[in-house]
């Protein structure tokens, strides 16, 4: 940091720590002797999404490393636009393998960030769901290198952009926050928990 950015209070963007995802599948079996919440074998990338040649030459080379996975068992990648613009890119593994999804996430993450379209990334996240239905995902914001717990209330999944009221379990969050802190570096600010109604993976 040069002399007038102390000064001014400027400071350089901190590179995210990428590797603060390879602590999911401790989190996960915390999160399972703890809560009653197992993993759902599916996760996600959201990105904004970019115009142009080099942007859709990266995403088909995502596609074919997650895709290369499917001989082996895994399921193919999918792509999907939200209402708000923004990219999401799923991921499938077997439920049981968190540390494979982990890998894909982390890969996918990474090819984004050596392709100079790091600052388009915004979060990542693993999806859960206990024995009586109720869905959970454990966020990672790229830019924070901090997680939180999302947990939306069944039956309200994105559908706020039609006029229905969305909801979240606050109190399960904060129970997950607790839980996981030994595990996860959690978000501090609870204004940054943003909710992602409707995310694939969740």
């Amino acid at each position: 940091m040069g002399f007038l950015d102390a000064i001014l209070g400027r400071s350089k963007p901190v590179r995210p720590d990428l590797d603060q995802l390879f602590a999911l599948p401790s989190a996960a079996v915390t999160l399972q002797a703890g809560a009653g919440f197992t993993p759902t074998g599916l996760g996600s990338v959201c990105f904004a999404t970019v115009e142009g040649g080099a942007f859709a030459q990266l995403q088909q080379d995502v596609r074919a490393l997650l895709d290369a996975d499917t001989e082996r068992g895994g399921a193919p990648v999918e792509f999907s636009q939200d209402a708000y613009g923004y990219t999401w890119l799923l991921a499938r593994q077997p439920p049981e393998d968190t540390a494979a999804l982990v890998n894909d996430l982390h890969a996918v993450n990474t090819l984004l960030q050596d392709g100079g379209f790091g600052p388009q990334l915004l979060c990542s996240l693993m999806g859960f769901r206990d024995a009586g239905g109720r869905s959970l995902a454990l966020v990672y914001l790229y830019k924070r290198g901090t997680f939180y717990p999302f947990a939306p209330v069944a039956g309200d999944r994105g559908e706020g952009a039609q006029g229905k009221q969305e909801k979240r379990d606050n109190g399960l969050e904060l129970q997950v926050r607790a839980l996981l802190a030994d595990d996860l570096r959690v978000e501090e600010d609870l204004a940054r928990w943003f909710p992602v109604w409707g995310a694939p993976g969740l």
